[in-house]
């Protein structure tokens, strides 16, 4: 949906939009198009690059703030889906800092030694939660997703260090108010569109225009380097101006920084992941490379890694037959997971019939 599909359904334009955010497009999904139907093919995306067998993952961690229900988690749908048969599961909602906390996470689940495989995906479809009619939220997001598999390794790439933070105190400035416990979905609350997304656009701006560069120089300290060290930052991708403004602080070029919100608008948890998948695959980043990784997000959230990125592109490449051995488990997984429900349908079926039958 570009700029000027926008302008007819709203009082907006190409101009005002992308010199306010620097989006010019966005993607939507389709009517029937989910978050975790865009998850699976990420992470069976992040597979096949990797050359991973699924039913080696020990651990799948889904960022997301738009899961396609409050609960079972999306994640858990994921793992039934890639037959990862061994693999713990969860959703983690740090919104638009969703994925950089859950590579966090992954990291730390390494790290322990209780894990060696993990899954880490950013998904979201953010254009199901926002009021069309409010152009004041409506031109800033898309849907996307993208995944990473996380494992040991020796040597000196991997993660250097990280960093989380959160100020609960903001967590007024972007919010969705109805449909937790504090307020549950009813007519009323339909009908007062509070189960959109509602955004204080200022109160953001300062809060992201300050954060992002701070997380950032706090990130690359801890590892033990400098500032002229970082070879490329990948940004949440919310506004061309935050972004702007933190490489001003920061004292970088903002050729060292990956930016494609023009294409993508606010994708939240799923912005990053595709940065660096992007940045990979153009050629941006090669081995040994020092990268940072940082976000924001409602809540009021804050993340950022430092990492040296190891794998050649190049040479990660799945043979063709460890291609189609894949596609046998996904649809072995599928197959399996009817199996596993038929039973549990019939004995419902068993039971009501039963019931009827006595109340009669």
């Amino acid at each position: 949906m570009t700029n000027d599909d926008l302008a007819q359904i709203l009082e907006t334009s190409d101009g005002w939009i992308k010199s306010r955010t620097g989006i010019e497009r966005r993607h939507i999904a389709g009517p029937g198009e989910t978050t975790a139907q865009m998850a699976i093919e990420a992470s069976r995306a992040a597979l096949r690059v990797a050359d991973v067998d699924p039913r080696d993952i020990d651990l799948v961690i889904v960022g997301t703030v738009t899961p396609n229900h409050i609960f079972p988690a999306t994640a858990c749908q994921v793992q039934d889906a890639l037959g990862a048969v061994r693999a713990g599961a969860f959703d983690l909602n740090a919104v638009c800092s969703g994925f950089v906390y859950a590579l966090v996470t992954g990291h730390q689940a390494i790290a322990s030694g209780e894990h060696r495989l993990v899954l880490v995906v950013g998904a979201d479809t953010m254009t199901k939660m926002v009021d069309w009619k409010d152009r004041s939220t409506c031109v800033l997001f898309g849907d996307g997703a993208a995944a990473v598999l996380l494992r040991a390794s020796e040597g000196s790439a991997g993660v250097l260090a990280t960093l989380l933070g959160s100020d609960g105190s903001g967590g007024d400035l972007l919010t969705v108010p109805a449909g937790g416990s504090a307020i549950p979905v009813s007519a009323e609350t339909v009908e007062r569109g509070l189960h959109y997304l509602r955004m204080d656009g200022q109160g953001v701006f300062r809060f992201a225009t300050r954060v992002m560069a701070q997380a950032t120089e706090q990130v690359v300290k801890k590892a033990g380097l400098k500032m002229q060290d970082i070879d490329l930052i990948i940004p949440h991708q919310a506004n061309l101006r935050i972004i702007s403004t933190a490489a001003k602080r920061l004292k970088l070029p903002m050729d060292r920084f990956v930016v494609n919100l023009q294409e993508y608008g606010n994708t939240s948890a799923a912005s990053v992941p595709i940065g660096l998948c992007e940045a990979v695959e153009s050629g941006r980043i090669n081995s040994g490379q020092n990268l940072v990784l940082v976000s924001f997000g409602s809540g009021l959230t804050w993340a950022a890694v430092a990492l040296r990125w190891g794998v050649t592109p190049s040479k990660a490449i799945s043979p063709k037959y460890r291609i189609w051995w894949r596609w046998l488990l996904y649809r072995w997984a599928a197959i399996h997971r009817w199996l596993r429900q038929a039973p549990r349908r019939l004995m419902v079926r068993i039971i009501r019939t039963a019931e009827k039958q006595n109340g009669h």
